[in-house]
């Protein structure tokens, strides 16, 4: 625990010499040019305290200007009178100006009768007009106005003047002065002459400071209140020179301002000298504590770290960049070297400052170094970038714009929500904007207001319903009001609640397919394996006889042909379900192939009691399929044929091309021996049968097989029922 403790104590002290050392040398250059090595009487404060010094004696005594002086100097030109004449328009404008003030009120005394004031504002209006006419027609009546303007700003020159003649009496009892005319010879002085002569009373030992004039011009020193040219030139062209001394006397009284900044400038530099050697003192010690304390070079993040590498990256670097801007501005403050009276100020204006540079300092420091352990590899900064704040707020940005309309409407609203707001203070301080506000708040605030509502109404009617439907409850569906952004999701939403329902009733059919596969291929596969077994048992009997046993064998040896028939079958269409069957396409003559496929049923033909009636074109239909595929879709389906149409009924066989020519329809119609009920599309899945008894031969699988041979090639292959009329048709792409 002591070891912990000693630690950190090194690490705060370490700090806080850094910061000293850093402050230090940082006050040492800035400072440097007022300080080091500098008198106070060589400072720009100085120069600018005499020469304003200068200015207040030429003003209140060496000036030798008087107001009556000032007016006697006033003149005025033909450009003023001219201004002067026209600065409100011409003639006639100024006239009509005068005759439209006065209109409305003589009107408003006409209609009281009050006769009295009626011929006062008309002699008043006369007076003014008259007034004008003489602007034009004399120049003499002008330039008495603009002389008794001028005299106005001469007095008002001298009362403003006044108020500076405190700082006057001040900067008097801070200097000494001995100044003499040069053309007239006139002596001005602040010095007792009865104490001695001039060069004994202005030497080096009375004066802290002392300047010799030879020739001290006094042109344009006046002081200037932002009157017109004119006047100001009536002070300012005095061109009298002085020669003298202007001096700083060495003896203290609370009066003398200028001999108390320059002991506290003294005060001052010794306490830069001080402190800038005490920063070099402070600098080298961290140095060496860096070098030669392990706790300071082995100082762990890790605590931090962990939550510092979750900040983007550009938060990581303006937090950074602001660290070390606020470090910089303590670390170059010097104020409390020359603001302080007591000791006790000047140590508290150093351990404040001190307190926060060090405590600014480590923070950029800390950030700094888990900055560059972090992307030092500078893969780590470009998988950073990818959260960095910026691009998560483009891709906010980017999103809410995703529809135009939407992004558009939320940034207007919230423009609106802000003006009201905005508003609402202005009228709180100027209220006669109500008048504006309630007006707009009425018209455009009340109904955003209910249409906000009325969405986020909608909003969350529609949450509602998704969380029904997420739970499996179908609701009744959403309302589509309007065309908003939120009536097309409801709309939407209601199509995808048909949707599930719809995918609910094919997984439900799915599932109750493959118990029908499983029952089937269970039940067909076991028949005749189970006859197999059987007479194999049979075949041990002893007793047997010959013509039993070449029975049994016979019968053993369909049954076992027929299980291959149903396992190949099974198989072939297994492969074609999941399309892993390679196909061997060349251009195939498909009439040609229907042909041959009737060939090989032609003796099963003969023998059953149907009637063919087969419409094939005169001439060749060729496609590019697999022929070998082709024709056992062909095979599969006359097989069917054979197998499940009614006794004595015809079957009729067709193929066509299209209008277009770029597609053939080949036809298959027979009349179904069984009632073909339920969902006539899943005599596409295997194991599915016509004979419910699942009395005949058949495995089920043909059609099953016939359709993805076609979906193979690209075409199409429906089954059509009308009654018991039972179709099936195939389309497919020619060349």
């Amino acid at each position: 625990m002591a070891t912990k403790w000693k630690n950190k104590i090194a690490v705060i002290v370490w700090i806080l010499l850094l910061s000293y050392g850093i402050n230090g040398l940082l006050v040492g250059f800035t400072k440097a040019d007022y300080y080091f090595n500098q008198n106070y009487f060589q400072t720009d404060d100085f120069d600018h305290t005499l020469n304003e010094f200068i200015d207040r004696l030429v003003m209140f005594e060496i000036g030798g200007i008087t107001s009556e002086e000032a007016k006697k100097k006033i003149t005025v030109t033909k450009e003023e009178i001219e201004e002067h004449r026209y600065r409100y328009g011409n003639l006639n404008e100024q006239i009509t100006n005068i005759k439209g003030q006065y209109e409305e009120k003589i009107q408003d005394a006409v209609t009281a009768n009050n006769e009295e004031v009626v011929n006062f504002l008309k002699a008043e209006r006369d007076q003014k007009i008259a007034d004008i006419t003489a602007n034009f027609t004399s120049d003499d009546h002008v330039r008495q106005k603009i002389m008794k303007e001028k005299e106005a700003e001469v007095d008002q020159y001298f009362i403003d003047r006044e108020n500076l003649r405190p700082q006057f009496i001040t900067y008097k009892n801070s200097f000494k002065y001995y100044l003499k005319n040069n053309e007239t010879g006139k002596v001005y002085t602040n010095l007792n002459l009865n104490d001695g002569p001039v060069s004994q009373l202005m030497n080096n030992k009375n004066m802290a400071f002392i300047k010799n004039y030879t020739d001290l011009s006094i042109e344009g020193r006046y002081y200037s209140f932002d009157y017109k040219e004119q006047v100001e030139q009536l002070f300012n062209n005095n061109k009298a020179t002085f020669e003298g001394q202007i001096a700083v006397p060495k003896t203290s009284s609370q009066t003398n301002t200028v001999l108390n900044e320059f002991y506290d400038f003294k005060k001052n530099q010794a306490t830069y000298y001080i402190y800038c050697l005490g920063a070099i003192v402070a600098l080298i010690l961290s140095i060496f504590l860096y070098k030669n304390t392990a706790v300071v070079r082995s100082l762990s993040f890790e605590k931090i770290e962990r939550y510092y590498n979750k900040v983007p990256v550009d938060v990581k670097v303006i937090m950074f960049g602001v660290s070390f801007i606020v470090t910089w501005v303590f670390l170059v403050q010097g104020y409390f070297l020359g603001y302080w009276s007591t000791f006790y100020q000047l140590v508290e204006g150093i351990l404040y400052n001190l307190f926060w540079c060090a405590l600014f300092l480590a923070l950029t420091l800390v950030q700094g170094k888990l900055l560059f352990d972090r992307y030092k590899d500078s893969s780590l900064l470009k998988s950073d970038w990818q959260g960095a704040l910026l691009i998560r707020i483009k891709e906010a940005i980017k999103n809410a714009f995703l529809n135009r309309s939407v992004g558009t409407k939320v940034i207007v609203n919230l423009a609106l929500v802000f003006a009201f707001g905005l508003g609402a203070a202005v009228v709180i301080i100027e209220p006669k904007f109500i008048i504006i506000y309630i007006p707009a708040m009425l018209l455009v605030g009340v109904p955003l207001l209910i249409l906000t509502f009325k969405r986020i109404g909608y909003f969350n009617q529609i949450i509602k319903n998704t969380s029904e439907l997420a739970s499996g409850n179908f609701e009744p569906d959403l309302p589509i009001v309007g065309k908003s952004v939120l009536a097309k999701l409801a709309g939407n939403i209601n199509t995808l609640k048909y949707g599930v329902k719809a995918s609910q009733k094919e997984q439900a059919k799915s599932e109750r397919l493959k118990t029908e596969l499983i029952t089937n291929v269970s039940h067909d596969l076991r028949t005749p394996l189970t006859s197999i077994i059987t007479y194999t048992e049979l075949l041990k009997t002893p007793e047997l006889g010959a013509d039993e046993r070449d029975s049994y064998l016979e019968i053993i040896d369909r049954k076992s042909k027929r299980l291959k028939v149903l396992i190949d079958d099974l198989f072939e269409a297994s492969k074609m379900a999941s399309g892993n069957i390679e196909l061997i396409k060349e251009k195939v003559d498909l009439a040609q192939l229907l042909e041959q496929a009737l060939a090989e049923y032609n003796e099963k033909i003969s023998e059953s009691t149907l009637q063919f009636r087969v419409t094939n074109p005169e001439k060749p239909i060729y496609a590019v399929v697999d022929g070998q595929k082709m024709w056992r879709v062909f095979d599969n389906i006359i097989g069917n044929i054979l197998k499940y149409s009614l006794e004595n009924t015809r079957v009729y066989i067709s193929m066509n091309q299209n209008q277009v020519g770029d597609k053939v329809e080949i036809s298959f119609k027979n009349i179904a021996k069984y009632e073909l009920g339920g969902d006539i599309n899943e005599l596409f899945e295997r194991f599915k049968r016509g004979d419910a008894s699942r009395q005949t031969e058949g495995s089920g699988l043909g059609l099953a097989i016939a359709k993805s041979i076609v979906d193979l090639h690209d075409g199409e292959m429906e089954i059509d029922v009308d009654g018991d009329l039972f179709k099936v048709t195939i389309l497919l792409n020619l060349i």
